[in-house]
């Protein structure tokens, strides 16, 4: 699959849909308290995307996955599927990821949420994965390399003695799901395509406090840790410019930090 450079059409509705999915988490936010299932969570994100935005959940029966969103608590990398049976408690941290597809066309994001206080070893875990992310924005434009990319959030979350998910990345987005180029978390610099403007694509580190190793559930979704230490994740939509980024899942929260 060769990589998408976008038309201009294209990126006016990849807007629409990644500030879409960005209003999904902004408001589910006030709903991630102690006490709550992860499956509550998911219904109010399904009713919110299909009925107030008129638009599509795409986890929802993509290769089979039963839910709108992804819930991913605690030692849990990516996709946990929500359920009622998992209630949330004090302590806790959980990535909810949300992919809206609007007119055709796919905004994907994902937030650390802390479960009333939490505990200092992780509320530094979820910082540093932020900044992570952060860093890897801030060097997005054409010409470099994925693989200075990768080593930068590689180099900095290791810097912070903590590792690196290998065996899953970011990805190329737009009318597909998840097309290339793959966007690695970890890399060599001066490695690896150089991008161009009108490319779109995710970059989403996922961070352990302990081993990098993991393995997948039964379910045949679920991925956590293998030693069983907490992990997070964060994750927004990009546009390559003509001189830079464009953040397309960018928050109200993070006006200061892209204009």
């Amino acid at each position: 699959m060769g990589v998408t450079i976008n038309t201009a059409e294209d990126i006016a509705k990849m807007r629409v849909a990644g500030r879409l999915a960005a209003e999904v988490l902004e408001m589910i936010g006030d709903y991630v308290k102690p006490g709550v299932s992860t499956g509550e969570l998911d219904r109010i994100c399904h009713d919110y995307i299909v009925n107030e935005q008129k638009a599509i959940p795409a986890p929802l029966n993509y290769n089979g996955f039963p839910k709108s969103i992804c819930t991913s608590v605690n030692q849990v990398i990516c996709h946990g599927i929500p359920s009622d049976d998992k209630i949330l408690k004090k302590g806790d941290i959980v990535n909810i990821d949300v992919t809206v597809i609007k007119d055709g066309y796919h905004g994907d994001t994902s937030k650390m949420f802390m479960v009333g206080d939490v505990q200092p070893a992780l509320d530094r875990l979820i910082r540093v994965t932020q900044e992570s992310l952060y860093l890897a924005i801030d060097m997005v434009k054409p010409g470099v390399q994925l693989g200075d990319i990768g080593h930068a959030i590689q180099t900095y979350a290791e810097s912070n003695h903590y590792s690196v998910v290998r065996e899953y990345c970011g990805h190329g987005i737009g009318k597909v799901f998840h097309e290339d180029p793959q966007i690695l978390h970890y890399g060599k610099p001066g490695t690896g395509m150089a991008i161009q403007e009108g490319m779109i694509f995710t970059i989403e580190p996922m961070i352990n406090l302990g081993s990098r190793h993991n393995k997948l559930l039964k379910d045949g979704w679920t991925v956590v840790t293998k030693d069983r230490k907490a992990s997070a994740q964060w994750e927004h939509t990009l546009l390559v410019t003509a001189d830079g980024v464009e953040v397309l899942t960018k928050r109200k929260e993070e006006e200061q930090f892209w204009k």
